[in-house]
């Protein structure tokens, strides 16, 4: 019994979709719902307030506390660079008006329909991981790669005029790009230890000029002292 629309039967809504989509482009479309619509750690759907961290990965605020608390879980391995809050950021994100839940159980529905729930605030692109996000550690706004190059202005209204380049993170980003998130992730903390290490080297040095001082004067005043006495 051949399927067709040469006279024979109609194909029914299923059919279609099992032509339309094969089976590696809705195992794709689970993987990004997976990834843009669940948290990271424990897969849960995500809800606001959102976090991710330095190397772009999505998380519900909530799971990242909790992780914090129990260290040690198998789910560390996933989430090791968290040591802190201080490693995530929470998102501003734009919310879809056109969002629908109800497409989350369905398979074929998630790239297909208006069921990504937040988008870009200037593009209008959807958040689905068919378009490329971004988002400033700074300040935590997400928008489309697209928009940063087609209406930079409207991003730096955002960001900054002078925003850092290596404060931006790709979201759910490739291999490749995860690599290079990671790279940025090492150099921003080398540099935040440097830079700690010098702010104690400056308090340690001026409390030893402070001392000094302070000896200097005592010496001073025991002189004086003995002079007059």
């Amino acid at each position: 019994d051949t399927m067709g629309c040469d006279g024979g039967t109609i194909p029914t809504r299923d059919e279609l979709v099992k032509l339309k989509k094969k089976p590696e482009q809705i195992d794709r479309d689970v993987e990004l719902r997976a990834r843009w619509a669940h948290c990271a750690l424990t897969q849960q759907e995500l809800k606001p307030p959102i976090v991710a961290c330095e190397l772009g990965r999505l998380y519900n605020k909530e799971s990242v506390i909790k992780h914090l608390l129990n260290k040690g879980d198998a789910q560390s391995d996933l989430a090791s660079h968290i040591r802190s809050l201080k490693d995530v950021c929470e998102l501003k994100l734009a919310k879809n008006s056109s969002y629908d839940p109800s497409c989350l159980g369905k398979a074929d529905s998630y790239v297909d329909t208006k069921a990504a729930q937040y988008m870009c605030p200037i593009s209008g692109l959807e958040m689905n991981g068919r378009h490329k996000f971004l988002f400033l550690w700074k300040n935590g706004y997400v928008c489309a790669e697209r928009s940063l190059k087609e209406v930079p202005e409207a991003v730096r209204s955002e960001w900054g005029k002078d925003y850092d380049a290596d404060h931006v993170i790709i979201i759910n980003g490739t291999g490749d790009e995860m690599e290079e998130m990671r790279k940025k992730m090492e150099q921003r903390r080398a540099k935040a230890r440097k830079e700690k290490k010098g702010k104690k080297r400056e308090i340690a040095e001026s409390s030893v000029l402070n001392g000094e001082s302070s000896t200097s004067s005592s010496a001073a005043k025991v002189k004086k002292e003995k002079d007059t006495g």
